[in-house]
């Protein structure tokens, strides 16, 4: 039989379970304390309360919330672009033709290397909170190259997306039809069983709305659930194209007509909005308070990436969607866990509640709201992935 553990002398604690606590969406309890049990919690309420348990962990007046649920991320890749991003703080707009300067060094890179550089980035997101992470291939744009991407990645977490349908492969760059064809016939077929997801870029440069319809219904025919890059650089189809498709999450989200805004309001998906890329790219911020008083599911993810936001801190997107995108620190705090949550249609995650994981990230502070208020800071004390402490 496991264990038991409680941390107690909790100042705050955010379960994201408006049953507990204030009753708020982040149902916070005051003076707390959470029982871990094997890898599940099973127990939150007031530390006066706590039952007993074989090991006890005192968190000294601070903070603990949900671990970090990173519902988009592009970890699978190899080289460097900072010769890019100093180009572009120097005036040169960002293009999805970036993408290529990845892609050759990704191809070219040993199954050894992409696996190193996936853990690395998966250590340092650990290290300031974030238990749940999904990644996407992408950088390969050959049957080989996404199929070996998804099979490194696969071997870290559950949330796994093809995206071979970045942008158009090198080599096909005049035929985009042939290379929708490769990746929704020989390429999706060695993709589809490392993967969970589909993902398309629905862009100017790379797909535009009939070919990224193809793609997502392909890879559902396969049993791949859909998510989608969408109106991210300019106004587009995207979004009505997730909502079409039930896509668990719609990502990037900048530039939305009303009927964008309505539509993902009246539907499960997800408004994953990512700061970092237009914090690096000296883009256009997403209207999350747009979003939110419509009554869209809105998540806070990195969208971490070597060419348009090389971020790993959820902590530092918390701070800029609160700065500069309307939104509250509750909100922040929330869509970064439970948000992340529900974009990958997960519910024994985001929150601590009894049946959740036991994912938790202490903080160095007496209140959630430190992460935007002290922005830049580690204030990351201490984290647990499956009800084991990791930092």
């Amino acid at each position: 039989m496991s264990s038991s553990t409680v941390i107690t002398n909790i100042a705050a604690l955010v379960t994201n379970d408006p049953s507990l606590g204030d009753h708020s969406p982040l149902g916070l309890v005051r003076d707390a304390a959470v029982v871990i049990e094997g890898d599940r919690v099973v127990w939150t309420g007031e530390s006066s309360k706590a039952p007993a348990t074989d090991n006890r962990v005192d968190a000294d007046g601070r903070t603990v919330l949900p671990g970090f649920v990173d519902s988009h991320s592009h970890l699978l890749f190899a080289g460097d672009r900072t010769e890019e991003f100093n180009a572009r703080m120097s005036g040169r707009p960002y293009s999805a033709g970036g993408i290529r300067t990845t892609v050759a060094a990704t191809r070219a890179a040993s199954d050894a290397e992409l696996e190193a550089g996936l853990t690395r980035y998966l250590a340092e997101a650990l290290r300031q909170g974030t238990t749940t992470f999904e990644t996407k291939s992408g950088y390969g744009l050959t049957t080989a190259d996404e199929s070996r991407a998804l099979r490194v990645a696969a071997r870290h977490t559950d949330e796994v997306t093809f995206l071979g349908a970045h942008i158009v492969a090198p080599e096909l760059a005049d035929d985009p039809a042939a290379y929708v064809d490769l990746v929704t016939g020989e390429m999706l077929d060695a993709c589809a069983p490392h993967a969970r997801w589909i993902d398309v870029f629905c862009e100017t440069g790379a797909f535009d709305g009939d070919q990224a319809r193809a793609i997502l219904t392909a890879g559902k025919a396969q049993g791949l659930h859909p998510r989608i890059h969408a109106n991210q650089l300019s106004h587009g189809p995207g979004v009505q194209l997730a909502v079409e498709l039930d896509a668990a999450s719609a990502d990037h989200c900048t530039h939305l007509t009303d009927a964008d805004v309505d539509a993902l309001a009246s539907s499960r998906t997800v408004a994953t909005l990512l700061p970092g890329a237009e914090f690096s790219t000296r883009a256009q911020w997403p209207d999350a308070r747009r979003l939110i008083d419509a009554g869209a599911t809105v998540a806070l993810s990195t969208d971490c990436n070597p060419g348009s936001s090389f971020t790993s801190s959820v902590p530092f997107c918390i701070a800029l969607a609160v700065r500069d995108m309307g939104m509250t620190p509750d909100e922040a705090v929330w869509s970064a866990t439970a948000g992340g949550a529900a974009a990958l249609r997960r519910d024994d995650v985001g929150r601590l509640a009894p049946g959740a994981y036991a994912d938790l990230t202490l903080l160095d502070a007496p209140s959630h709201v430190h992460l935007a208020y002290r922005p830049g800071v580690p204030l990351v004390a201490g984290v647990w992935r499956r009800g084991v402490r990791r930092v």
